[in-house]
């Protein structure tokens, strides 16, 4: 027989007995934003092993196993497109896959505010534009060295992004879509306004951006894009498991509570639009040396439109589903045009259907993220 205390009631269980023991990932999170306890934004490291015994299957295979298969096989067809094109001489495919590339790195970028900040922007092709523009501007004046590109890109992307940031996240919902937007069409307009640089019919870019032997080298330039979304992903991966990934994590499901608990998330939320928006102008970078280009029209609100659609398409609050999303959108949207000139008669639609019927996009049917909420 069990003996009493004193009062008669029984002794509380350990923790270490009733299994409530405070560690791992779980445990993590709650040290983190205590306040959060009980909102399973993650799992503990037990929980998540559990999870994936019981977890359903898919044609005979974990959800985890189709993902493993999937991204492994995508990775294998970006990765033998450069072969593709040199076994039969067709360099056009080189510019459409690279110009996908372009477009999931710039989703991945949005992804990291929209997926994970749950900030709905709607100004993301603004900081495409001013990768593109700080190519095109500079090489218009003879400084055409890749390095100082990369480094003038990130300066002005971080000089804008932060005071826009600083702004709208003073807002939420539709005010924050409202003033994303406003900035983008902004910055537009000013670049229409640069006649000097071709104002709204753009500027060509004679001088690539120079990487010795490698400048002008469309493969080298495909497999260097390739490298900058594997990194981008990697590091995605890494920062959202991070503690930075789940207070960010945590704003998004409820803000105030996360400053009620003594976590200040104005600079969690404004670190996360930053760096969104430096892998957008890094897509912008790329996208201009890989047109020889730079125009108003990447800033323009509908292509800020194209990248929340192709975040929605492939997975929000899923890592490769943005990657999946852009590929599958520009292959539609070039498979349509050559079909017809009223394309987006169809293509509307079938992103309607996709998006209604499959709340976590194409990604999320291998994917374990709860319906219509992001996470990892």
């Amino acid at each position: 027989m069990a003996s009493a205390t004193p009062c008669g009631r029984r002794p509380a269980a350990s923790p270490r007995v009733d299994g409530r023991a405070d560690h791992g990932a779980g445990g993590r999170a709650q040290r983190l934003v205590p306040g959060l306890k009980g909102r399973n934004m993650v799992s503990s490291s037990v929980g998540v092993h559990a999870a994936d015994r019981l977890a359903p299957t898919l044609l005979g295979l974990s959800k985890a196993r189709w993902r493993t298969v999937l991204t492994v096989l995508l990775a294998a067809f970006f990765v033998l497109v450069p072969l593709y094109a040199w076994l039969t001489g067709d360099s056009y495919v080189l510019i459409l896959m690279g110009r996908i590339l372009v477009f999931a790195l710039a989703a991945v970028g949005l992804n990291l505010a929209l997926g994970y900040g749950g900030m709905v922007s709607f100004g993301h092709a603004m900081y495409l534009g001013i990768g593109a523009y700080v190519v095109a501007i500079a090489s218009h004046h003879g400084l055409d060295n890749g390095l100082v590109h990369l480094l003038l890109v990130a300066a002005l992307t971080v000089a804008v992004a932060i005071p826009v940031g600083l702004i709208a996240l003073r807002t939420q919902g539709i005010a924050f879509i409202m003033i994303t937007l406003a900035f983008a069409q902004m910055l537009f307009f000013v670049a229409v306004g640069l006649k000097q640089y071709g104002g709204d019919e753009g500027l060509s870019i004679v001088h690539l951006s120079r990487f010795g032997a490698l400048t002008g080298n469309k493969t080298a330039l495909y497999l260097s894009m390739l490298l900058a979304l594997g990194l981008a992903l990697w590091l995605l991966r890494r920062v959202v498991a991070s503690r930075f990934g789940l207070v960010l994590r945590a704003t998004m499901i409820n803000e105030r509570r996360v400053r009620a608990v003594g976590t200040p998330p104005l600079g969690y939320r404004l670190a996360g639009y930053v760096a969104s928006a430096l892998l957008c102008a890094l897509a912008g970078y790329f996208l201009a040396n890989l047109t020889s280009f730079a125009s108003p029209a990447y800033m323009a609100w509908t292509v800020s439109g194209e990248l929340i659609v192709m975040v929605l398409l492939g997975g929000m609050g899923t890592l490769v589903g943005p990657v999946v999303g852009a590929l599958v959108f520009l292959l539609l949207e070039e498979g349509l045009k050559a079909l017809t000139d009223h394309w987006l008669v169809i293509m509307g639609p079938v992103i309607v259907v996709i998006v209604l019927f499959l709340k976590n996009g194409l990604w999320g049917i291998v994917s374990d993220v709860p319906a219509a909420r992001g996470g990892h």
